[in-house]
């Protein structure tokens, strides 16, 4: 939960994995946080659209998609040696890969004009 929670404010710590992680263990061992993090204002509803549909939401997905790019800049300006930058444009395009190819929860969709799926 606390790594799920530094993930909201430091780029490139992942929030929704820790939550998802959190969620489960909470639902084994402790119905009164998994209640309490289900229905929380900030991480309730991405658990949700995780949960309801494997989606993630367009924000989460601009977010994602900025740190990525910032992180590569970072590297690029920094110099580091060519087979780190290769790796990361590996890691970096199969994640973002992933994550661009997730459906938006409904919505976002409804945001958009689209009916649901």
């Amino acid at each position: 939960m606390g790594a799920g929670t530094v993930g909201v404010v430091v780029p490139l710590m992942p929030t929704t994995v820790f939550l998802i992680l959190a969620a489960f263990c909470f639902s084994r061992g402790s119905d009164r946080l998994h209640d309490w993090l289900v229905n929380h204002r900030t991480f309730g509803p991405m658990l949700s659209d995780w949960r309801n549909h494997h989606a993630i939401s367009r924000r989460g997905k601009v977010l994602a998609g900025i740190a990525m790019i910032t992180v590569l800049a970072i590297s690029v300006v920094l110099e580091v040696p060519p087979w780190v930058l290769a790796l990361q444009v590996v890691i970096l395009a199969a994640v973002a890969a992933f994550l661009f190819t997730r459906p938006l929860p409904p919505r976002d969709l409804v945001r958009q004009g689209k009916p649901r799926q």
